[in-house]
């Protein structure tokens, strides 16, 4: 009996999944099964292969992974996902375990923790590399970043996509929301983080490092 991990990899980057897929590999007891380069095929192909663990991007094109995260829980209460993401900051942990991810690594981790945190997962465990342990501690001990905390995931990914420069009409069309419920979305979360205009927003993302000082918010 083949006792193998089968694992779905979620990143729009080829040569990052292929990556991914010859580290895995390699390890043995690990079998890639299937991979999604955006939000739409992860949640297509996550019902057709029913994968034991799913690597997922948190930054892709159209729908994100955080909320595609919340789409496959949904679906499937006993997901087991794993992200793995260029973003070292707390807030985007936090929001992938309200979404119901069980672990979260950063792309700059070692490669040999890799394998580990995927058979943590596996076994329903919970897999943080160092860098997010140190910023979920730190976070802990600031108490105005605990207004990011607040925001609900669906609201975060909101955010998110509006700091990527994207229109209220394309967050609508990527989330299958209306135009409005964007809208409404946008002021609840500049209402929790206490500011009243997307300058003020972004300014207050780049302070607790959810953008970098180059990105620029798309008003609705």
């Amino acid at each position: 009996m083949d006792d193998s991990i089968r694992v779905m990899l979620v990143d729009d980057h080829a040569i990052v999944r292929e990556g991914y897929r010859r580290l895995l590999e390699k390890e043995g007891g690990i079998d890639v099964v299937a991979e999604a380069g955006d939000g739409v095929a992860a949640y297509r192909l996550y019902k057709e292969t029913s994968p034991d663990v799913a690597i997922m991007d948190i930054s892709m094109p159209g729908r994100g992974g955080i909320d595609v995260i919340r789409q496959i829980r949904q679906w499937d209460p006993h997901a087991r996902i794993l992200v793995f993401s260029m973003h070292a900051n707390s807030s985007y942990a936090l929001q992938a375990f309200r979404a119901g991810a069980k672990g979260y690594m950063t792309k700059s981790s070692a490669p040999e923790l890799l394998a580990g945190a995927v058979r943590n997962v596996a076994r329903n465990r919970s897999a943080l590399c160092p860098e997010i342990s140190a910023a979920l501690a730190a976070t802990r001990l600031e108490e105005e970043a605990s207004a990011l905390e607040s925001l609900s995931p669906r609201e975060f990914e909101v955010l998110r996509m509006l700091l990527d420069a994207k229109s209220t009409e394309e967050v609508a069309s990527a989330l299958n929301l209306t135009a409005k419920t964007v809208a409404n979305y946008h002021y609840a979360v500049k209402s929790k983080l206490g500011v009243s205009s997307d300058i003020d927003l972004v300014y207050y993302c780049m302070r607790y490092g959810v953008v970098s000082p180059l990105a620029e918010i798309n008003p609705a």
